[in-house]
């Protein structure tokens, strides 16, 4: 028998996901030497993952890197396979029967809870959920969130943290040109929020946003940004990573909260409050978020290994509205190994393993490889890592059974799924960019699977 990769013998690659991770798998794939056939999976009728559904609708810079994975899906060996759920319209082990070799870079599609009491009160949302809805995601599309309230509190300091405060906070006028689900731009147009508190556990120097986040939080039309000079100082560690030369990210984000907590507010009709040493520890009300109760932090430990330890000391604060942005985890899938306390699947170089034995064929990337960490770019190295462990195990690897490539078309259409192919996606793609234009938005994304499929009806 040919050897697999050759002409003959193609490898034959499913990727389950296609955000930047399953993106740039493909690339490093096609790049290889081996003949690579790559068929990309995912449960939406729409490519990108993150970038569609994640990328806040204010930076559209961001969402240029389509681009590139529009490039990569039109090789002649890519095949998108949009609106199929691996593990209920085709298993696993059925992939295996048609695939050399199968890689899940489905990403951490779920929001690490807080663990406190309080938490599942009405008014208590994760962050996905908000970013799904105002990023017009099938999934999110009917979430309802009480924008008559005047306080909303967000919990965490990272970029998504970020993007739920900056829309928050953001005017209509503002927001009005950009993609944001129609839906969402008409409830936040009534929005009553007078006040936005960004809680982090610990100090100033620590945060993980990035410049450019926070600097956009004071620019804003009709927001002012209040941080209290007393949270700007800082323990011995704190210091000695802010002087740290390569820290460079902190320096910048540092020097612009500090200008925050020097300037004068303006008067605006919002307010933008970040908190640093707090952590909550209980949410009240009758049957609905009324007040958020938070406890302050002492930093303690070496530099860059510092954890925030409570006092003891506690306070309540009016919250009306509430997220918590603290990370997120991966879900399980039908018949691959997963490992629940870190919500990753388990793997070695991108090699899934089972009881630390490596899966023949079986490989994973992205943020269900190492968890959620770094920005869209960082996905890069990280597949190209994983391509290099299929590749290097290409000798090792057994040839499908089932190898003709349309099997797997005939598979799914006795089953009656409808297929979402990459030039039906560039048909829905040209009816949303039709129908942004009647309303001066670069588009008007379908928030509905259903109304996704009824244009290609």
């Amino acid at each position: 028998m040919s050897q697999l990769g050759t002409e003959f013998l193609p490898l034959r690659v499913a990727i389950v996901g296609s955000g930047p991770s399953g993106y740039y798998a493909s690339e490093a794939l096609f790049k290889a030497d081996p003949v690579v056939d790559v068929d990309m999976f995912d449960r939406l009728p729409t490519p990108f993952g993150l970038v569609r559904g994640g990328v806040a609708p204010d930076h559209p810079k961001i969402k240029s890197v389509t681009r590139i994975y529009d490039r990569i899906s039109g090789n002649d060996r890519f095949r998108f396979f949009g609106n199929v759920t691996i593990g209920i319209d085709i298993t696993v082990p059925e992939l295996r029967d048609h695939y050399d070799a199968i890689l899940f870079a489905c990403g951490a599609e779920t929001d690490n809870r807080l663990g406190i009491p309080g938490e599942d009160l009405v008014g208590s949302h994760t962050a996905t959920e908000f970013v799904g809805w105002y990023n017009g995601h099938p999934d999110y599309r009917d979430r309802q969130f009480d924008l008559s309230q005047e306080v909303a509190v967000i919990i965490g300091q990272g970029n998504v943290a970020m993007d739920v405060t900056r829309i928050l906070a953001k005017t209509v006028d503002e927001l009005r040109e950009t993609d944001i689900a129609a839906h969402a731009l008409d409830a936040l147009a009534e929005s009553k929020i007078k006040e936005i508190h960004l809680v982090g556990r610990r100090g100033p120097v620590q945060t993980k946003f990035t410049p450019t986040e926070i600097r956009e939080i004071g620019v804003l039309a009709d927001c002012d940004p209040i941080v209290d000079p007393a949270e700007m100082m800082l323990n011995a560690a704190s210091q000695a990573e802010l002087d740290d030369a390569s820290n460079k990210n902190a320096q910048k984000n540092y020097a612009a909260l500090k200008g925050f907590s020097e300037r004068t507010p303006a008067g605006k009709s919002r307010k933008y409050f970040v908190h640093f040493l707090r952590s909550p520890v209980e949410l009240r009300g009758d049957n609905c978020v009324e007040e958020l109760v938070l406890e302050t932090n002492e930093l303690g430990g070496e530099p860059f290994q510092q954890q925030a330890v409570g006092t003891g000391d506690r306070n309540a604060m009016p919250c009306g509205l509430f997220f918590r942005s603290v990370g997120y985890r991966g879900v399980p899938i039908p018949d691959v190994p997963f490992n629940d306390r870190r919500g990753v699947i388990p793997n070695e170089d991108g090699r899934i393993v089972d009881h630390d034995l490596p899966v023949p064929g079986l490989y994973v990337a992205g943020w269900i490889k190492r968890g959620p960490s770094g920005v869209i770019g960082t996905n890069k190295p990280d597949s190209q890592e994983t391509v290099a462990s299929i590749l290097s195990d290409l000798p090792k690897l057994t040839p499908c059974a089932k190898r003709d490539t349309t099997l797997i078309d005939d598979l799914l259409k006795t089953r009656n799924v409808r297929v979402v192919s990459y030039s039906d996606w560039r048909a829905i793609d040209a009816a949303e960019i039709k129908n942004g234009e009647t309303r001066g938005k670069p588009r008007e994304k379908f928030t509905s699977i259903q109304e996704m499929l009824d244009v290609l009806s």
